[in-house]
Order: C-alpha cells, then structure tokens, then sequence
C-alpha cells in the first residue's frame, strides 16, 4: 500500500484466472462479509480485467491485458479501480501497474528499400536508412542494427565497425547519442560493369530475453558513367560476294558492344573517314543494325575487291568510338538469265477439248555464250497440260480431260534455265482459261424439305425457299424452278402452292385447314438454261401445324340465351353428391384440345364444385332443410391453346322433395298430414303400374327372344348380352349364306365371337354381336381402343386361332388373328381423343373384346381400361 491506496504490479498477457492478491487480507477485512456488504469494483476502463472472489476476498485475472493495446506509447501503464463496501460504506483506491514483457519484434515500415548510388561517388559517400520501430519499452525495444556482410559499404557504430565488408558499412553513433539517424557509408568506388545491383540486409534487433529480430532489404542499384568506348568482336571482316547481286543483298553484319548502360551503351555505326566516295555509293551501313548492304550495280569486270571502314560510335555526353575495316571479294558468275517470249496464245480452250490440242507457242533466247546460252523449258508436274521442243521453240498443248468445274483457268509457270555455272533461270506466266459446257444438272441443296405451316394461314404465305446450284458458269449455271403436275385430293397442284421461278420461293395459294388436310408433298424440279437443258426434281413435305381455332363445345347440359339448363337434386343430397357432369368436345386436336372446367359464378360459393378435368359438379356439404329452393350456376369450359377459347352454360339447380316439385316456391310451405297421405298413395299407384308395365314388356321380349332361338333348334336360357350355343353350320349360314360355295368339300367351320360391350352411368348400354367365317368377304375388323391401360409400353393383343378341320384331320392355323398393332418409337403419337371426356364418362364407353372358348379352346378377354392421362389411339384388327 501507498498513500492510502493498494498498488498491485502484473505482467501484460497473464492468462485468464492467474492469482494477482488478496483483497480482504490486504485490507484488513472480513472476507466473509464481502458479499454481505454487498462490494464492488469500479473502474474506468471498458473491460473488467479484474475479478475478487466473494467468499475467500481472492483477487484474479479475468481478462488478459495487451499493454501496447492499452496504454499504447506510455513509459508507465497504470489501471485505477475503486472498491465499495456498504453497511458502513467504505471506498478503497488500487492500482494496477501493468509490466511490459518482450511480445513483440522490431518492423521497418517498408520490407525493402531501394537506393541509387552512381559509379564515380568516392568512398565515404553517406545514404540515410529508415529505423525500425519496437511497441515494447525500454530494453525490450530496439537496441542495435546489423547489415550483411558487403565489400562495398559499412556499418560504423563510434570507434568500431559491424558487419566489416568492402563497400558498405552502417554508421550507428546517431542511434547511439538517442538520435533515430542511421547512415549507410561507401567504403570503396563501384564499378557498375562488375556489379549493377548491390543486395543488403538491414537487422533490427531488441533487448528482450531472448531478443527478437527484424529486417529489411535494401536494394542498392549503381547508376552507369560512359567510361567503356565500343569494340568490334573483330577488327577485319571478309566476304565473298557475286557480282549479280541485287541492291539490298546484305554483305555482312557488324557487331560492336560497349558495356555502358542507357545511351553511354547506344552503339552507331557510320562509314570510317577512310572510306571513298566510290564504295559509299555501291555500298550502305545501317546506322542502328550494323548491317552493311549493297546500294549499286557491282561489276566484277571494274573492280574485284573492295575496302569499307566503319566506325560505332555510343552517345554518351563525351563520345567514345571504335573502328573496324570489311574486305569484299566480288566473285565472276552467269548473270544472263534466259528469256522467254511468248509467240502466239489460244485462249479460251473449250473443256471438252481433245488431247493434244495446242495453246501456245513460245521462243527462248539467253545472252550468253556455250554452255551458259544452252537452256532448257519445264512446267509444273500435275497440270494437264505439256511443252513440245523444236530447236529454240516450244509448244504448249493439252494432256488428259479438262474440266471447267474443278478449274475454270490455270496459271501455267514455264521456267527456262541455262546451263551455267552456276545456272540462271526465268519463269514466264501463261494464263489459260478453260470454257464452259453444259455437262452438270442443278443440285438441291437437301435431299427433302419439310416444311411446317400453321393452318388458317393468309393467302400468299410464305412456305420456305427451295434452293439448287449448278457448278457450271453463266446461262448454264441459271436455275429456274417449277412445279410438277400432280393431284391433292383430287384438285391440282398449283390450287395449295406457287413457287417463284427465280428464286425457288415457295407460297401458300389458299389457307390450310389442320382438320381437313394435316400433310401432302409436291414435286419441285429445278432446270438451268443450259442447251439441251439439264434438270433434277425434289420432293417437299408440307405438314399443316393445328392452331387453337375451334372453342369448346358443351353438348351436355345446353342452355339458349333466354333460359339456363335445369338440373334437380334432393334436399337430402349427401356431400359429395354427383349433381350434373359437363360433357363438351373440342374440333382441335393436341394440348389444343385439353378441356378444363371451371365455376365462374354460383349463387352459393361454398355449397358446389367442380372437377377441373371431369366437369362433374358436386356438393361439398349436405344441405340443410332452410337451404333456398333454387341455386344459379355458371361453368366455363376452357381448352389449353394459346389464347385459350371458352364456351360456358348456366344451370339452375332446384332442390326437390320426395314430391314431384321442380321448382319450388321460395315461400314456406305448409300442409296438412292428410295432404300427404294423399300424395303419398297416388305415389305408391304411378309406381305400380310403371312396374307392371316394365314387367310385361320384360316377358314380351324373352318371348320373342326365344322364338328367334328357336327358329335354329338352340335353348333360349342365355342373358341378353349373352351368346347362345349355336351349331357351326348355323353361324357360318348366318355370318355367309354364300360360303358353302366357297369352301371345300368336306371342310368344316368352327367360328368364334366376338363381343363388344358397353356400359356407363350417363348412357345407355348397348351389345353387338360379330360372327367371323373364314368365307367372309373382309378379314379384317377395325376400332379403335381409345381406353388402353396407362403406363404401358407395349399393346395388348388378343389372338385366337381359328381351326379349319378336314376330314384328313389336318388343320390350318392363323386364319384370324384379333392383333394391336403397335406404334414404333419413332412414329409421332396422336393426341388421344377420349381425354376429353371425364372418367365416368369414358367408363361408359368402355369395350370389351372377348372370345368364347368351344370344345377346350383357350380364351382371352381384354378390358379398355379407363384413365385420366393421355393415350394415343391403337388400330386393332381381327384377321
């Protein structure tokens, strides 16, 4: 303690619950009564780094503490806390005074540093370097710098020198006096020839323990003097050089270096003062290449030799130079190169032309004498032409087939070389062009076109454009297009399209009706101009694309614009209760036929729905007694084109009693009980005699039912949409009263049947009845399976056999064959037209295929089955 307070000294970063004291004894109190007196500490800092245990009065560390965080450049790092007991209230003053530790290492600003030093500086020569700053204080911040061993420079700290080198050294004594100065010092004269780039390493070092470290680069760079003058790599140059040499040719290439830097190492070369005018003339020196070139016309019989002195010169501020001589030896050759002279050209030569045909006629000439005016003629290998010689002339002719279409004209080289030493050569350009015949009929540029159109198209519409070329030229290569003669359902081609004659544009003549005619092909033949003309045809397809240009027709139930459809429901209907169900058909095919139903307007919002896809109407409660009499519905039937088209119906829905009331009175009703038992009976009277009436007429019909049967000795005991055991005789004179013409003697018929049912709620059920012979006119029997089941990937077949046995006992298979074709993956699948219809509907229009098993023959029966997802219509025949 000290004046009145308690000072407490702790190391920065001591960790979390490290024992600094103990309050309550070095305060003299009861450490028991800490709590009861309810203490605190108090202090102005925005951390609690300080925590007193309430029961032993123990004083820790609660948080760690960063003294360069905290008191940053402060020599001394104090914390002040006030303690405060209550019950008497007392207030005791601490004090922590917070310890540097060696945490952290000295850093220089910039991790390097560059310095530029020029090569004539004498030694001595002083560069001030950056210092290195340490957060921690007194001998835990910097303490002394090294530099890294160099010839060049020192480091002198006093009387003494680190780090001893050549060139460099560092001067420490301002750092030592307290002064943040540090110098690096030039000990010897650089040499930037030698060494362009000096690398140092400046260290910082502290006075912790251990010490800790820090450095930086010190790059120093030596800017170049001008004191190297150019040098040749040699100082006499010798080249040998033909006197036909052309002015360019380059003689030789000079090469002088000086090792200066900048412009001191800028080298030009120019002509010696020793050169003549003469050779300066005949000869030229690149200034900035070295390249010495000739500029004249040499003549070996003027001069053999000559002599060239060039000089480089840098351009430093005072220019140094270097000299250097060429020797040029001018070497006798031929320089007569033959000529060629073209006498006579037959131009252009028809494609067609015989072999051996001339073209041309040329003469040689060369200025030369002996052996060096004897010359030769030559043209390229692969040409279809060939040179004929006589004496000094040649001929020029044909060799094989020409053709226009591979090559319209040919550049034909003709190279003449004498026999010099060395040789001398000339080429002369013949051009030759080969004429057009008519030898090519125009080609389209696809094998098919398919074309799509939307129906209801304008007149006139564009359909596509036929295109052909024909590789030959001019009249030969014109093409025009027509079409061929040819019926559409029974009307000619031009009434569908027209196509442009020069363009092969083809255009709708009227507008196409998806539902009347989906496809046809025309005939499209492209002629050229040529004589005789030459020709070629291609074939168009031409699908018609369905539009969304029929709205949903509602066939049940109908309304006019003056009354609404009537429906009826008990009061006591249940929820769920079927009411109605829309029956609507759409003339489109495709998504353009998808029909959905929808309750647009209803007196009683939550009393009705309606199935999107099935159009039934049901309930979605059961009605209530003081429910109203009638309900006004108005359903809109939409299809899924694009705009969609809707048609819609109102209905009125009367709720009835068990009496004959349709539409009842919006009033209340009330009648007495002998009013009912009237109606009552009357009830009981109408439904006894519509019994009786159904009951006869049940009889009557079995009655001439079993007549009928009778009249072929068969039992009469089968239902209605049953098949009666019938002889073989009998069914094949029913099915052909002709067949006994047709079938051979002593063969008998043993038919099948097949039976096709129907039943539904909303329609009526009907039953047919088919006999199949084998003496039947057509063997084939058609419908369409518009319920098959969803999901699967092949057809279902039903296959019978019918057997044909002789007397011989033989018997012959497959003459009926009940078969379902099935629709290869890569034909386009028709829009099913039964998803118009809702599932209840469709079970109405179920079909049944059975075959009925006679004397131990198998039998099948296949069930359309109904679905909400799409199908695609199958043709099923029986053969």
């Amino acid at each position: 303690t000290a004046d009145g307070q308690i000072v407490y000294s702790i190391a920065e970063e001591t960790e979390r619950g490290a024992s600094v004291g103990n309050i309550a004894k070095d305060l003299g109190i009861d450490a028991a009564t800490l709590s009861a007196r309810k203490f605190r500490m108090i202090t102005g800092s925005s951390k609690q780094y300080f925590n007193i245990n309430a029961s032993t009065g123990a004083l820790s560390v609660n948080e760690p503490i960063d003294r360069e965080q905290l008191c940053e450049l402060k020599s001394v790092c104090l914390l002040n806390y006030e303690l405060v007991l209550e019950n008497p209230l007392e207030l005791y003053r601490m004090e922590f005074k917070v310890l540097d530790i060696n945490d952290n290492s000295p850093s220089f600003p910039l991790s390097e540093y560059h310095i530029n030093v020029p090569e004539f500086l004498s030694p001595g020569a002083r560069f001030t370097l950056p210092h290195a700053q340490d957060l921690d204080e007194g001998a835990n911040s910097v303490q002394n710098y090294t530099l890294s061993p160099d010839e060049h420079f020192y480091l002198e700290m006093q009387n003494y020198l680190l780090s001893p080198s050549r060139h460099f050294a560092l001067d420490l004594k301002g750092f030592q006096s307290g002064s943040k100065l540090l110098e690096l010092v030039l000990q010897q004269p650089l040499d930037r020839e030698q060494s362009a780039l000096q690398q140092l390493v400046l260290t910082a070092v502290d006075g912790g323990d251990p010490p800790k470290s820090g450095t930086a680069k010190i790059s120093v760079r030596v800017v170049d003097t001008n004191d190297n003058p150019p040098a040749f790599d040699r100082s006499t140059y010798t080249v040998s050089l033909l006197e036909n040499s052309l002015p360019g040719t380059l003689v030789v290439k000079l090469n002088a270096s000086d090792p200066d830097e900048g412009p001191n190492g800028d080298v030009i070369y120019s002509f010696g003062s020793y050169t003549p005018q003469k050779v300066r003339q005949l000869f030229s020196v690149d200034p900035h290449s070295g390249e010495v070139r000739v500029n004249g016309t040499l003549d070996y019989e003027e001069a053999s030799s000559y002599e060239i002195y060039v000089q480089a010169t840098d351009q430093g501020p005072v220019s140094l130079a270097g000299h250097c001589k060429v020797l040029v030896n001018i070497v006798d050759v031929n320089d007569n190169a033959p000529e060629v002279e073209l006498t006579s050209l037959y131009s252009p030569v028809p494609e067609d032309a015989r072999s051996g045909t001339v073209v041309a006629l040329m003469s040689v000439t060369d200025q030369d004498s002996g052996l060096n005016k004897q010359v030769s003629l030559r043209i390229p290998p692969g040409l279809p032409f060939t040179l004929n010689s006589f004496k000094n002339s040649y001929t020029l002719v044909t060799q094989g087939k020409l053709d226009h279409e591979k090559a319209a004209a040919y550049n034909i080289t003709v190279t003449a070389t004498d026999s010099g030493s060395p040789p001398l050569s000339s080429q002369r350009v013949i051009h030759v062009d080969i004429s057009d015949i008519n030898d090519n009929p125009p080609r389209f540029e696809e094998p098919v076109y398919s074309v799509y159109i939307p129906e209801n198209n304008p007149l006139g519409a564009f359909l596509c454009t036929i295109k052909a070329t024909d590789p030959d030229v001019a009249k030969n290569a014109y093409v025009s297009y027509s079409l061929l003669d040819g019926e559409i359902e029974g009307l000619p081609v031009a009434s569908y399209v027209s196509i442009k004659s020069d363009n092969g544009s083809m255009y709708a003549v009227r507008s196409f009706d998806y539902e009347t005619l989906r496809e046809f092909q025309v005939t499209v033949q492209a002629q050229d101009a040529g004589i005789p003309p030459l020709s070629s045809t291609v074939t168009v397809y031409i699908y018609v694309v369905d539009e969304n240009d029929h709205a949903p027709q509602i066939l049940y139930p109908t309304s006019t614009n003056t009354s609404a459809a009537l429906e009826m429901i008990p009061r006591s209907a249940y929820a769920g209760y079927l009411v109605t169900k829309i029956i609507a058909i759409d003339g489109d095919s495709g998504q353009n036929a998808w029909l959905f139903f929808y309750l647009v307007q209803t007196s009683d919002p939550g009393l009705f729905r309606i199935e999107l896809h099935t159009g039934e109407i049901r309930t979605t409660r059961k009605l209530g007694e003081d429910s109203t009499p009638t309900f006004n519905l108005t359903v809109e039937v939409r299809d899924n084109g694009e705009p969609s088209m809707s048609s819609s119906v109102a209905i009125t829905i009367a709720v009835v009693d068990r009496v004959s009331k349709i539409i009842p009175d919006r009033r209340r009703h009330f009648k007495s009980p002998s009013n009912y038992s009237e109606v009552t009976l009357y009830l009981i009277i109408a439904l006894s005699a519509i019994s009786f009436v159904f009951l006869f007429t049940v009889i009557g019909l079995s009655i001439i039912k079993c007549y009928r049967y009778s009249l072929y000795g068969s039992s009469c005991c089968a239902g209605c949409c049953t098949v009666r055991e019938r002889g073989p005789a009998e069914l094949y004179k029913q099915a052909n009263n002709n067949i006994d013409a047709r079938l051979p003697q002593g063969l008998k018929v043993q038919p099948h049947f097949i039976e096709v049912r129907g039943n539904g709620s909303l329609t009526k059920t009907y039953c047919y009845k088919a006999c199949l012979t084998a003496g039947s006119g057509s063997d084939t029997f058609m419908f369409y399976n518009t319920c098959g089941p969803t999901g699967t990937t092949g057809p279902s077949a039903v296959v019978t056999e019918r057997h044909l046995t002789g007397q011989s006992g033989q018997s012959a298979q497959n003459l009926v064959i009940l078969r379902n074709d099935s629709m290869t993956p890569n034909e386009p699948k028709h829009p099913n037209p039964d998803w118009r219809y809702s599932a209840s509907l469709r079970a109405g229009m179920q079909r049944y295929v059975c075959s009925f098993p006679r004397q131990g023959e198998f039998w099948e029966d296949q069930q359309g089955l109904t679905s909400s997802g799409q199908q695609s219509p199958v043709l099923q025949q029986v053969r």
